[in-house]
């Protein structure tokens, strides 16, 4: 036989459908909150941190001006990286890269970085210019300069090409490049 509903039972089963509505209501609401929160998150992790994650991955970096060069990341400052494929290293500037593949999904807060990983670029020349070693600079352009690193500024940098009577000294500014080669 069939059971005809009560008008409270048929109430109750209103607001039983209701609520439950409701909940589902609050939980597609809660997942979007969530999801804008993660990307809100997200949107703060800046690219050193990326690479703080990476440090010993083998990385493919395609410089500005299109060169590419791969390797290792083994070591990395607050505004550089220092890759390394064995028969060379290269200390890439992060305003000189194009585009990173093989970075880990992970990050690194910068509350877990060592007093080293806080070097910046001005402590790389000033190393370079000390040990007085040549070096090939690669520019943003895709052009390219050996010397010697001389003064280092607070943007800038001194790098002397050529010997003897034919010594120049050009004045390079930072943002100018993408990286730089160490030459022994």
């Amino acid at each position: 036989m069939h059971q005809v509903m009560s008008w409270e039972d048929s109430m109750f089963a209103v607001f039983d459908d209701l609520e439950q509505q409701a909940e589902g209501l609050s939980l597609v609401e809660r997942d979007a909150e969530v999801a804008d929160l993660t990307l809100a998150e997200y949107s703060r992790v800046g690219l050193a941190s990326r690479l703080h994650a990476s440090v010993g991955r083998d990385l493919r970096v395609r410089l500005l001006g299109g060169r590419v060069l791969s390797g290792r990341l083994a070591r990395l400052g607050e505004d550089w990286f220092l890759l390394a494929d064995g028969s060379s290293e290269w200390v890439v500037r992060h305003q000189g890269v194009a585009t990173l593949d093989g970075l880990s999904i992970k990050a690194h807060s910068e509350d877990t970085w060592s007093v080293v990983d806080r070097l910046t670029l001005r402590a790389v020349l000033r190393r370079l210019a000390a040990a007085g070693e040549s070096c090939l600079v690669h520019f943003c352009d895709d052009q390219q300069a050996e010397g010697r690193v001389g003064r280092v500024g607070r943007d800038f940098f001194e790098l002397d090409t050529g010997v003897g009577v034919g010594r120049i000294t050009q004045v390079v500014p930072n943002d100018a490049v993408a990286a730089l080669q160490g030459r022994r």
